[in-house]
């Protein structure tokens, strides 16, 4: 599979760390112009040292009028990665209104409003473009404690199906990955229970998790022309976890 993005602007939210940072990388190193958001200053100076000529915003993405002035001006893009996400874990009897407003403004919200700016961008343009939602396997199962978190990414399953049937006939395609557990920052905070952990992989048929790259190499052929047919849908990065 050959990928080459040259000529393109690719929009990477949740840039910083974990997944989003391997995307930005790996999207600059095929050639693509890479605008690179996060919420944390410190992540953004790191990776503009590691990767000359990213773009970076530093933006809370979960403030709705900030995320307008950060990035409503922001330019042409072709190529957007909607990969932001807060996990505040609380058992369902104890959700509080701050966590769960906080849950989807940042985890759903702000791909609504990102997406919007992106392509409106590719649609005044007259372009094609890709739009990759990244979501989880918790969209179709239900982990303890992960009530908000989950319910962002179920509804993301089906804001992505709108979003492709609306913004198909201008030749946007929008999908989804659908990760198993990845040990980034974010995928150790779930993880902490040793025993719970041990459980958890060994009910994966491929006796284990996701690694970063898994996911980047199927972000990057959902936004490149391999996937040129491919809209609506969610591929599943989980070692079997819901074959079982």
């Amino acid at each position: 599979m050959q990928l080459n993005f040259s000529g393109l602007r690719a929009l990477v939210t949740g840039a910083g760390k974990g997944i989003g940072r391997e995307t930005a990388k790996a999207l600059l190193a095929l050639g693509a112009r890479v605008v690179a958001v996060s919420r944390t200053s410190a992540d953004l100076v790191s990776l503009s040292r590691e990767c000359p000529g990213v773009e970076p915003v530093c933006v809370d993405l979960g403030d709705w009028e900030a995320t307008e002035r950060a990035l409503g001006g922001v330019g042409p893009v072709d190529l957007l990665v909607n990969n932001a996400a807060v996990v505040l874990q609380q058992p369902f009897l104890e959700v509080t209104k701050e966590a769960f407003d906080r849950s989807f403004n940042v985890n759903l919200r702000s791909v609504f409003q990102v997406s919007q700016i992106a392509a409106r961008s590719m649609k005044a343009r007259g372009v094609p473009g890709s739009i990759v939602n990244v979501s989880s396997m918790v969209s179709h199962v239900s982990f303890p404690n992960l009530s908000t978190y989950s319910s962002t990414k179920g509804a993301m399953t089906m804001l992505t199906k709108a979003m492709a049937l609306e913004l198909g006939p201008h030749k946007i395609r929008v999908n989804s990955v659908n990760p198993t557990v990845v040990l980034t920052a974010m995928g150790k905070s779930v993880t902490q229970d040793q025993e719970f952990t041990l459980r958890l992989k060994e009910r994966h048929p491929l006796r284990k998790f996701a690694e970063v790259e898994d996911v980047v190499n199927s972000i990057l052929f959902l936004l490149g022309d391999c996937s040129a047919s491919t809209t609506g849908s969610g591929v599943m990065v989980d070692c079997g976890y819901l074959a079982s």
